[in-house]
């Protein structure tokens, strides 16, 4: 069965408790359950993680592309506004990379209007809280 790792980075390992207002209720765990299921019912299997260290992602990336994975969902939070590794990373490996995020940066401050890794990314899917995961799910689906 074809393989997507979902990759997130730094502080969404608090996600439920970190400003619920911004970021909702749904713990990682309840987004990775909620994955699962949808990945099951495609066909697909996920390995899903998470770090708050830059290298960590920058290595699953090229990981996730020497073991052959179908796609990357990457959330990598507010590694997505300041890393060139991230992006640098995401030119080198040739599968598909989709960003994900849980709000929508651009009705946030100023400085998340900017993203390194949309730059480098197949897509981005962004506003739509958990769902969001979802919908990123169901487009690499496609790919």
């Amino acid at each position: 069965m074809p393989t997507i790792f979902v990759l997130n980075g730094p502080n969404l390992n608090l996600l439920g408790t970190r400003e619920p207002e911004i970021y909702g209720s749904d713990t990682l765990d309840d987004i990775a359950d909620m994955l699962d299921k949808r990945a099951r019912g495609l066909g697909m299997t996920l390995d899903f993680r998470q770090s708050s260290h830059e290298g960590h992602l920058v290595d699953w990336l090229h990981e996730a592309a020497a073991e052959g994975a179908k796609a990357v969902l990457l959330n990598a939070g507010a590694l997505t506004h300041t890393s060139v590794a991230l992006h640098d990373a995401i030119k080198s490996i040739t599968i598909p990379v989709i960003e994900v995020h849980l709000s929508n940066p651009h009705t946030r401050e100023t400085f998340r209007h900017k993203s390194f890794v949309g730059m480098a990314a197949k897509g981005v899917i962004a506003g739509f809280g958990a769902q969001s995961y979802l919908l990123a799910l169901d487009a690499a689906a496609k790919l």
